[in-house]
């Protein structure tokens, strides 16, 4: 058993200022004693000096009552109660502890709830049975504190270790969301009932034409996020795709079948799951060196990081989980795992329909143009893909290739498995409330002064739709007002009075009654 020292004062802390001076416990004592190889949670345990509770976004500071004993058995318990499951510490501590040391922890408290959830996922992470006897009687607890974190409404029970396992995921990939105020409100706020609610005050044959716009907007931006400028074909394609999302089952052929849609020309690139290594970033413009901002999942480990994010998909969409959080796992996991050398980001995406349609969340036919909403946020869609690839590279060694791609030199699956998806899972639900609540009303209630112009236009100058389409782009790009150049053109037969009246008509239906 390791008798190190794990809990000690500090104010700084791997360059994160503690809020006041105090004692470092919990994950972060014991990460920093046994030097652990994991980057730290979002979210440390510290024991104030002052006697006082409170938490913000990067500490949880408790009072010197809640201190724990300064060796291994007591930091994990605290970390267990106060700081909810962290699978990657787990992993990693497990690592490093013999089969002998893990047992002589668990036999300390041998009946005690956390006790047994170490006992339990050492087994469940290292595949690994110890040499403990079944349990006989005592009550079952859950494995995931639902006070605390997002759990799988469906538990499995394992009677050896009387748990109940309800993480929403597998062994092979299994991200966890902490419950916070944000989340909460954003749940109570879009629950199924009340986007039914929303979505019902709309006429169908106007849903329907406001989805088919929506789509392809929704396809365009999220080639925007990549830096293209797709052909209007391309475009409608993509769009055709994710309008068929949740009509197929994920799996690996699924994601290569995107793929070939996705990718235009396939001429320079290796189609399917990657052989190399892969990261996101630059090339030193002098040496040709990589520069990466995030560095993907070895090659080596795809197929089985790949498997293990589509069994957990499937086992989401067979339990009462959040949809939103559920496309968060998902999406966000894909695309840290980054499995394709190319398209990833646009297939990511499509991920979020995906689950966002097979669990019902959004109604049939409906688009949540979510690639829209994420392009308007794009300075805060960086920085929570930022929030997981930055913390990692510092854990992660390599070495450039001759072509100058990355060769990835340690083990690193485990953080594309075990991951905290709640600065993912707060944005996402961020996009999908306003593509809810702003974008798609907005765009009903365009359609609507659309068809109003046009049915004005067809009682006073019986214009064809291609010409009534022009006139109002037109009247939009030019503030209300036809352009001189489109009076003299397109608009020639128009005399000056009846321009006047139709740009007055204009402007009392789109602008008088925004």
């Amino acid at each position: 058993m390791k008798h190190n020292r794990y809990s000690r004062k500090i104010t700084i802390f791997h360059g994160r200022q503690a809020p006041e001076k105090g004692t470092l416990v919990g994950y972060g004592a014991i990460i920093d004693s046994l030097k652990l190889s994991m980057p730290l949670p979002n979210k440390l345990a510290l024991i104030s000096t002052k006697n006082r509770q409170y938490t913000d976004s990067q500490w949880l500071v408790l009072t010197p009552r809640h201190e724990p004993e300064d060796n291994l058995y007591k930091q994990i318990v605290f970390a267990l109660k106060y700081e909810g499951l962290n699978l990657l510490f787990f992993k990693k501590l497990f690592q490093q502890l013999s089969n002998e040391e893990v047992t002589t922890l668990v036999q300390i408290e041998p009946t005690g709830q956390y006790s047994r959830k170490i006992w339990f996922l050492y087994e469940w992470l290292m595949g690994y049975k110890l040499n403990i006897p079944d349990l006989t009687q005592g009550n079952f607890v859950n494995l995931v504190d639902e006070e605390m974190q997002y759990a799988s409404s469906t538990p499995i029970k394992s009677s050896r270790h009387r748990i109940n396992n309800n993480l929403a995921g597998t062994v092979d990939f299994c991200p966890l969301i902490f419950k916070t105020e944000k989340l909460e409100n954003f749940i109570g706020k879009n629950n199924p009932d009340s986007i039914k609610t929303t979505i019902s005050g709309f006429r169908k044959d106007i849903l329907l034409r406001t989805s088919s716009f929506l789509l392809l907007k929704d396809s365009k931006a999220s080639f925007s996020i990549e830096g293209e400028t797709p052909t209007q074909n391309r475009a409608i394609r993509w769009g055709k795709a994710i309008g068929q999302a949740g009509s197929k089952p994920l799996s690996n052929e699924e994601f290569c079948r995107l793929q070939q849609i996705v990718i235009e020309s396939s001429r320079f690139i290796k189609m399917g799951y990657r052989t190399e290594g892969g990261f996101v970033g630059q090339h030193d413009r002098v040496t040709g060196e990589p520069i990466p901002e995030h560095i993907s999942a070895k090659a080596d480990d795809v197929e089985t990081l790949m498997n293990g994010l589509i069994k957990s998909a499937n086992y989401l969409e067979s339990i009462e989980f959040n949809p939103v959080l559920a496309a968060t796992k998902i999406a966000f996991g894909f695309v840290f795992i980054h499995p394709f050398v190319d398209g990833n980001g646009r297939i990511h995406r499509y991920i979020i329909h995906h689950l966002l349609a097979a669990m019902k969340y959004s109604p049939q036919g409906i688009i949540f143009p979510v690639s829209a909403a994420i392009l308007e946020r794009i300075v805060d869609y960086q920085r929570v893909l930022e929030n997981y690839s930055h913390p990692l590279l510092d854990f992660i060694e390599w070495e450039k290739t001759e072509k100058n791609n990355v060769k990835v030199l340690n083990d690193t699956i485990d953080f594309y498995r075990y991951f905290d998806a709640t600065p993912q899972a707060e944005f996402l639900f961020e996009c999908v409330d306003t593509t809810i609540h702003q974008t798609i009303p907005a765009e009903v209630n365009y359609i609507q002064k659309y068809d109003e112009m046009k049915l004005w236009l067809d009682d006073h100058f019986q214009m064809p739709d291609a010409m009534v389409a022009l006139l109002i782009r037109f009247l939009e790009q030019n503030q209300g007002t036809l352009s001189k150049r489109a009076r003299e053109k397109e608009f020639v037969t128009l005399n000056p009075e009846e321009v006047k009246k139709i740009e007055e008509k204009f402007n009392t239906i789109f602008t008088e009654n925004t």
